[in-house]
C-alpha cells in the first residue's frame, strides 16, 4: 500500500476510543492544565509567564496520546453496485487504510470484526440491517438510500464518519420516461419527466436529513 499524505480526521481532545488524545494527562501534544512543579519535572514544561505570575514555578500538562482506533464498514447492498458505486466505495476505502497507518483500524463485515486487509469484505445486509458497531469511531461508507431512522443509529454508532457515494444519475437524472426498479424489493415504477423535480427535492430532502444526523455525531463526507 503506498504512503498517503492525509490522516483521517477526529474532534481533538475527544474522550471516546478513538480520538488521538485522551482528556487526561499524558505525554501528548495538546495541553491539558496547569500545576505547580515538583522536583524532578523536566524544565522544559515550565510555563514561564504563568510563573512569573503566581510567583512560583508551574508547569504546563499534556493530554495523553493514544493511537486512533477506528472501524471501517462498506455498504455492500444491491443499489451499492448501480453506477460503479461498489468500486468507487472500495477506492475510498483504500484511500482511508492508507491514511490510518499508525492508527488501528478494523474491518466490520458480516462475519464480525476483522483485520484491515484485502480483499475488502462489503456488507450485504445493508446499513440498517448491519447496525455496524465498534469501540471507537466508526467509518461508514454507503449511498444512504435506505429508508431508516438515521439519527437514532448514528447516535448508537457515534462517534463516526458518514461518507455518502452517490451517483450523479441518482443525484440528478435525466429521462423522458421509465420504469424504475427498486433493486432491493424489486418494486417497480413508471415515472415521467415532469415527476423528476419532486424526485430531486425528496432526494434533497433524504440527504439534508443524513447529513444533519451525521454532523450531530461525527462528521460528513
Amino acid at each position: 500500500m503506498m504512503p498517503s499524505r492525509y490522516r483521517i480526521r477526529t474532534p481533538r481532545p475527544q474522550p471516546q476510543a478513538g480520538g488521538r488524545y485522551l482528556a487526561r494527562p499524558g505525554r501528548g501534544e495538546e495541553f491539558y492544565d496547569h500545576r505547580p512543579y515538583v522536583p524532578g519535572d523536566d524544565p522544559r514544561w515550565i510555563d514561564w509567564k504563568a510563573s512569573a505570575r503566581t510567583g512560583r514555578p508551574i508547569v504546563r500538562r499534556f493530554e495523553e496520546a493514544r493511537m486512533g482506533r477506528f472501524f471501517l464498514w462498506i455498504d455492500g447492498s444491491k443499489s451499492m453496485e448501480l453506477f460503479g458505486k461498489a468500486a468507487y466505495a472500495e477506492e475510498v476505502a483504500r484511500v482511508l487504510l492508507a491514511a490510518a497507518r499508525g492508527e488501528r483500524i478494523r474491518l466490520l463485515t458480516e462475519a464480525g470484526s476483522r483485520p484491515a486487509k484485502e480483499p475488502l469484505p462489503r456488507d450485504p445486509r445493508g446499513l440498517f440491517a448491519a447496525r455496524p458497531r465498534g469501540n471507537g469511531v466508526q467509518i461508514l461508507i454507503t449511498d444512504g438510500l435506505e429508508e431508516g431512522d438515521y439519527p437514532a443509529l448514528f447516535r448508537r454508532a457515534a462517534p463516526l464518519h458518514l461518507i455518502l457515494v452517490l451517483s450523479q444519475e441518482e443525484l440528478s437524472p435525466h429521462f423522458e420516461s421509465a420504469l424504475l426498479k427498486d433493486v432491493e424489493t424489486g418494486e417497480t415504477l413508471p415515472v415521467e419527466k415532469n415527476q423528476i423535480p419532486a424526485y430531486r427535492k425528496a432526494l434533497a430532502e433524504h440527504l439534508a436529513k443524513i447529513e444533519r444526523a451525521a454532523r450531530r455525531h461525527g462528521t460528513f463526507t
